[in-house]
């Protein structure tokens, strides 16, 4: 079963539905050209640690609790030294924060062990890092420039389920789908775009169908009938 969906998922996408998909980016990129990672952060450790800690929190909660902790752990020994309770007076706002502190002191332990106290750039070496997922290896390679990926989170699986491009809940099979209509040099800000729009406009329960750029685009699918019409107020695109 498995293997046949994989491979469904793998075929070539009509050239109809790639351009749909072209012109989603297109608009969503010409509707928000400010579209940017909301997570703060001034280096590659930065960047990682907030990610793993976003997961299952915003944005906004990260970043109020980040720089106390980064100007506690400046650098990839100072979390290596440390057991993960350390972390948790500094982190304990954020939901499992116990389980974020021991992925984070556990993936700079490997860090510092093998990779000189840098972040690697490769997809196999980020993943192999204790609490670093595909979605979490995906988000830091974009941002640093060192590969293409289309993560999805929760938000960029909805937005693609809506527009019709899969029916897949699975994040990974979802990627292979958007990877497939999208062309690759746009993957990292077909990522963040859809995130975006997916926290102001095309929300899990109240999608604003009537303020959407891509209303004519899209098929709404499992969008209320009574939802298509609604036109809540903007959601802080850094939730």
């Amino acid at each position: 079963m498995r293997r046949a969906m994989a491979r469904r998922a793998a075929r070539r996408p009509p050239e109809r539905e790639r351009a749909r998909a072209g012109e989603v980016v297109d608009r969503l990129e010409r509707a928000m050209p400010e579209a940017r990672i909301a997570l703060e952060f001034k280096d590659d450790l930065q960047l990682l640690v907030s990610v793993i800690l976003s997961a299952q929190s915003t944005d906004a909660r990260v970043n109020l609790v980040s720089p106390a902790l980064f100007a506690r752990f400046p650098d990839a020994a100072a979390y290596a030294r440390a057991e993960p309770e350390v972390l948790w007076p500094f982190i304990q706002t954020l939901g499992l924060f116990r389980a974020k502190a021991k992925s984070i002191v556990g993936a700079m332990r490997a860090i510092e062990a093998a990779h000189g106290g840098r972040v690697p750039r490769e997809r196999a070496a980020l993943e192999a890092l204790p609490g670093v997922g595909r979605k979490t290896a995906g988000v830091v390679l974009v941002h640093l420039g060192a590969d293409q990926a289309f993560p999805v989170d929760t938000h960029v699986g909805r937005v693609a389920r809506r527009l019709g491009f899969t029916r897949e809940r699975d994040p990974d099979r979802v990627e292979e789908r958007l990877r497939l209509l999208v062309p690759r040099e746009r993957w990292g800000q077909g990522h963040q775009l859809f995130v975006w729009h997916g926290r102001r406009t095309c929300t899990a329960r109240a999608p604003a169908c009537e303020r959407c750029v891509l209303e004519d685009l899209c098929p709404k699918v499992g969008v209320p009938r009574e939802r298509r019409g609604t036109s809540p107020r903007p959601t802080d695109p850094s939730a």
